[in-house]
């Protein structure tokens, strides 16, 4: 079996370590987290312990009751955007610095607080909801006055807890007793590890052959384990049971463990509790929740640093003017305030609510269903991704095994012609019924040419025999499961192994004929087609192992004496195993390009005398204290010579649906993917080529296992010679490359197409996309299903959860769930392009109308002598970035530049935007100049053209403002919406209709005449008629890409 390959990477576990370690500082020892410490656990007595544990509960929120308000105050005044608009509202408290009413600076302020804090609230109690429904799973408990009932949340250390079969295990348990008659159970790991192969368990042999369960609370007992770590794939502890005389002694290995998050396939089983909540392994392997904050608000953050300096420069320009006169500090200061405008503190809001609306849009997408965005905080983040990683099992693939291929060398059949192999295994039987004689004759004179249907029937009974697949019969309703299993019902039958692999091999045999209807430790039955029952003892088993590649099988014909050795295994090592032949190499590389997974099946009659020398030779090396593992293999190797080809087997990994054309939409948008999978070597390298992550015209590099510093440097070099090349790498390697050469490693992985990573532990793939992330400065995103993708999710820029049939952990960590791979094209090609622009558009054009005010402001203030006098006063500053433009400008939230069929036409448009072109430096030089042009045509036109007062002067430059913003509005919109029309006439509506209650601040008799109509319609002219001009001029002679594809 693969679970004694120890994964873990070293330098993780050291980082744990350390993690836990830390932990123990003096503000934690109050909270009662200490070093772990091994334990003793007594059966059934919980309240027997040693020393305090956790309480079993999984929690991904990111703040609790308490730490919520503070939590979520100090993210907003970390970044300089907010705690420079605090510290202004501060300021008005101080009588020398007011400028205005106090509620001008608190009101915009409050309510960008409010919108945040309900946003994270919500989120935070969508996120308890979720876990409460985790922690409120049922479970039975064993107790002394019976069984009862209990939810997750309150399993305590030392509980014997009944787990049924397809039931979550809820905690990290030692399996002490199942109902399986042959005394083990199957468990799913692919939510810990990501493997797809079911992993054999074996309960503790003392409490197993007890009468009851109940008798295990009768015996006085316990359990020493180790303390708590990460590793999955390791477990050192022993049970000991004192009431027996002598006390029996038994070690626990990984073999005896049930780890939280599996699934038991097979059985009812009983277990006790070793460790809980944070102390489980899955969590171990798992990272705390982070705040993401995505690329594009650390962008604006840092742009209204820019206009911070500028607001400084212009402040400082003004009293300098008035050459330090008088209290100039002050004087400062009420600049700063003045020109305060030039920071809009409605960006924040704007870009806030945009993206709630992005999140309405996602969920409301017919063509992606399902779809939740789970955070609403980066949904630009989107719009820029550079590396995807992927988890296989379940995300690429179905993790559904289905037969494609048999291959006899001369001859191969596929699925539509699979009733020719059904008619030969008849004709097969039918002949031997009739004529048994002539059969044994054909089969044991291996020199006489063999017929086809003698050489098909070699080959499906070879597959039916070699494996480790056990029939198991349940009630139906009809009939019981004593009397199906007695006469081998075939609707009750479902078959259990280790590996989907042998599950579709069996499978694909009863579909032909010969059905496999029972098996023990040590014998095997199968059915003819006619009925008839074979029945073959097992004399010896060779599981398959990671190292070997192999698996083998020695079985007794009852009915003839015949002892047979089947095998089967990779290519790579059944090559030199086989008799030669001319055929094998080539066909192997044939399917394996097909995405196939290939098995070479092979056999070799022996006779008794030579199966009784090698069961004494293989018996003596078993018995041998020194290098055991070592003289087994060269005894079963002893048989593993010359052994007569049969077939090869070819079996595809369903692929989930359209993952082909999705990868190749990511590639042709310019995101690389990385496969990063739990799974073996050559699963992962099939997966890669059926999915097309790897192009036919790709060669593949398959980085070679290093265990020191001099392999991984030759290793590398050989790889650098390797140009367009796709890499495969284990986990073992990878961890030594990163230990010795982490730069050189990450620049040749970057500079690849594709990169496989296998048998990654979960906090491997955490450090890779960590590593991704300092190396390159790009954005990753992070796709996967089971809880060992967890970290992975979380770690990235970007972590999406597909939901899957294996459990919705993934999904609940992640900031968007999809329910399909394929969904993830859509999301990333036209709501991510769409948010990242409408983001950038936004942001840029509430910049430009703050810029403008404050443009004209500081016109104003250099026109009177340079005074600190406010242009616009009270309810004329709020209105203008709130009722008079808001909906307008915030309707660009709606704009698209082309249609999401011709987006996902044409990924080639996403990839314009990984240069971040929609907000760069240059644009934004852009809007501050037209800014200061159109505040300046504005405010110089209305002081040429006013007549005897002041207040004129107010109400034609508000006016033409106003008009300004909403015809550039009209001039920034690409594609309209039926809701920006009546954004731009509710707007109009309303600044018209305030006129009446705003004569404190304009002359309502004067706006009502001709020379103030004529005035405003040249000033709103000669402000924005150039920029139209240049606009049309832009898009004839250099049209951007996306208006080509429009046109």
């Amino acid at each position: 079996m693969t679970d004694n390959i120890p994964l873990q990477p070293v330098r993780q576990k050291k980082r744990m370590d350390s993690k836990h370690r830390s932990g123990c500082c003096e503000c934690l020892r109050c909270c009662g987290r200490r070093d772990p410490r091994p334990r003793t656990v007594w059966l059934g007595h919980p309240e027997k312990r040693d020393q305090r544990y956790p309480r079993n509960v999984i929690n991904n929120q990111k703040y609790n009751f308490f730490t919520f308000l503070p939590g979520v105050l100090f993210n907003q005044f970390k970044y300089f955007f907010n705690l420079y608009f605090l510290l202004l509202a501060c300021s008005q408290f101080v009588v020398e610095m007011r400028l205005g009413a106090l509620y001008t600076y608190w009101v915009p302020l409050g309510f960008v607080l409010a919108v945040t804090v309900i946003r994270e609230a919500a989120e935070e109690i969508r996120c308890y909801m979720r876990d409460k429904e985790v922690n409120s799973q049922i479970y039975s408990k064993l107790t002394v006055r019976g069984t009862v009932k209990v939810k997750s949340s309150n399993i305590q250390v030392g509980d014997l807890i009944i787990v049924e079969k397809n039931q979550r295990v809820p905690a990290d348990m030692i399996f002490l007793r199942t109902s399986e008659k042959n005394g083990s159970c199957f468990l799913r790991t692919d939510q810990l590890d990501g493997e797809t192969d079911w992993k054999l368990r074996l309960p503790v042999t003392c409490t197993q052959r007890l009468p009851t369960a109940s008798d295990l609370l009768q015996i006085r007992s316990y359990v020493y384990a180790e303390e708590p770590n990460i590793d999955i794939h390791n477990f050192v502890g022993t049970f000991t049971r004192e009431d027996s005389d002598p006390p029996v002694n038994e070690s626990l290995s990984i073999e005896n463990t049930l780890w939280a998050s599996t699934v038991i396939a097979s059985g009812t089983v009983v277990g006790v509790v070793l460790y809980t909540g944070r102390e489980l392994r899955s969590v171990m392997n798992t990272s705390n929740p982070r705040s993401k904050i995505g690329l594009f608000d650390l962008e604006v953050n840092c742009l209204t640093k820019i206009l911070f300096g500028a607001l400084v420069v212009v402040s400082l320009v003004m009293v300098a003017l008035q050459h330090f006169a008088g209290r100039w500090y002050l004087q400062i200061i009420r600049f700063l305030l003045l020109f305060s405008n030039i920071i809009p503190i409605s960006l924040r809001v704007n870009l806030d609510m945009g993206k709630i609306v992005y999140s309405w849009v996602i969920r409301r997408d017919s063509k992606i269903p399902g779809t939740v965005v789970r955070s609403s905080t980066i949904p630009e983040q989107l719009g820029r991704i550079s590396y995807l990683l992927t988890d296989k099992t379940g995300t690429l693939t179905q993790n559904e095994m289905v037969f494609k291929r048999l291959h006899l060398g001369t001859v191969a059949y596929g699925l539509d012609s699979m009733d020719e192999v059904q008619s030969h295994i008849f004709s097969i039987y039918t002949q031997q019924s009739q004529d048994p004689p002539a059969v044994k004759g054909l089969t044991l004179a291996t020199k006489v040419r063999k017929t086809m249907s003698s050489r098909v029937h070699e080959a499906v009974k070879a597959i039916a025999l070699c494996h480790n697949v056990t029939p198991v019969y349940e009630s139906n309703g009809v009939t019981d499961q004593a009397e199906a299993e007695r006469h081998y019902e075939d609707s009750c039958r479902v078959y259990q192994a280790s590996s989907p692999d042998e599950v579709a091999l069996v499978q694909w045999t009863e579909s032909v004929g010969l059905t496999l209807v029972g098996r023990d430790q040590s014998s095997v039955q199968l059915r003819t087609p006619g009925g008839h029952i074979l029945n073959f003892t097992i004399l010896q088993i060779f599981p398959f192992t990671y190292e070997s590649k192999r698996m083998g099988i020695i079985v007794r014909d009852e009915s003839t004496g015949e002892i047979t050795f089947y095998m089967k295994g990779a290519d790579v090592v059944m090559a030199g195993i086989v008799q030669y032949n001319d055929w094998l190499e080539e066909e192997c590389g044939n399917m394996a390009r097909e995405g196939l997974r290939v098995l070479v099946v092979a056999k070799k009659s022996l006779t008794e005398e030579q199966y009784q020398d090698f069961e004494a030779r293989y018996v003596q090396a078993k018995l041998s204290v020194h290098d055991r593992s070592l003289k087994v293999a060269t005894v079963i190797e002893s048989l593993e010579m010359e052994m007569e080809l049969l077939c090869l087997t070819g079996v595809e990994d369903q692929l989930q649906t359209d993952v082909r054309p999705t990868l190749e939409t990511l590639r042709n948008a310019g995101i690389k993917v990385w496969m990063l999978t739990g799974d073996k070597l050559e699963t992962a390298t099939c997966t890669a080529k059926n999915a097309h992550l790897v192009t036919r015209t790709q060669d593949i590099h398959i980085f070679r296992l290093v265990t020191n510093r001099g392999e991984a440097h030759l290793e590398l070099n050989a790889f650098r010679r390797k140009h367009d090349c796709a890499l495969v790498i284990s986990g073992d390697s990878l961890e030594v490359c990163l230990k010795y050469y982490e730069y050189e490693f990450m620049e040749l992985a970057c500079q690849c197409p594709a990169v496989v990573c296998c048998r990654c532990a979960p906090t491997q793939k955490a450090q890779i996309v960590r590593l991704l992330q300092e190396r390159t400065g790009k954005l990753t995103c992070a796709v996967g299903d089971g809880g060992n993708d967890v970290s992975m999710i979380q770690e990235a820029d970007c972590g999406v959860g597909v939901e899957g049939k294996e459990g919705k952990q993934a999904s609940l960590a992640a900031d968007f769930s999809i329910t399909q791979f394929k969904h993830l094209g859509r999301l990333l090609m036209v709501h991510g392009r769409n948010s990242y622009k409408r983001s950038a558009a936004l942001s840029q054009f509430v910049i430009h109308r703050s810029l403008c005010i404050s443009t004209m402001q500081a016109v104003f203030s250099s026109v009177f002598y340079f005074a600190s006098v406010p242009l616009y006063q009270g309810f004329l500053i709020i209105g203008y970035s709130t009722i008079y433009t808001m909906f307008p400008v915030f309707s660009l939230v709606l704009d698209k530049d082309v249609k999401s069929e011709v987006a996902m036409l044409y990924p080639e448009l996403y990839k314009d935007l990984l240069k971040g072109r929609p907000l760069s430096y240059k644009t934004f030089l852009i809007w501050v100049l037209i800014s200061i042009y159109q505040g300046s045509i504005i405010m110089y036109g209305a002081l040429l053209l006013f007549e005897s007062e002041f207040v004129h002067i107010v109400a034609i430059s508000f006016t033409s403002l106003i008009l300004t913003e909403l015809l550039m509005v009209a001039l920034t919109i690409q594609t309209w919406h039926w809701l920006m029309i009546v954004a731009e006439l509710l707007s109009l509506s309303c600044y018209i209709a305030s006129l009446v209650f705003l004569h404190e601040f304009i002359d309502v008799y004067f706006i009502a005449t001709l020379s103030f109509l004529w005035k405003v319609t040249v000033i709103t002219l000669v402000s924005c008629l150039p920029l139209y001009v240049l606009k049309y001029l832009r898009r004839r002679f250099s049209p951007p890409s996306y208006s080509k594809l429009t046109s």
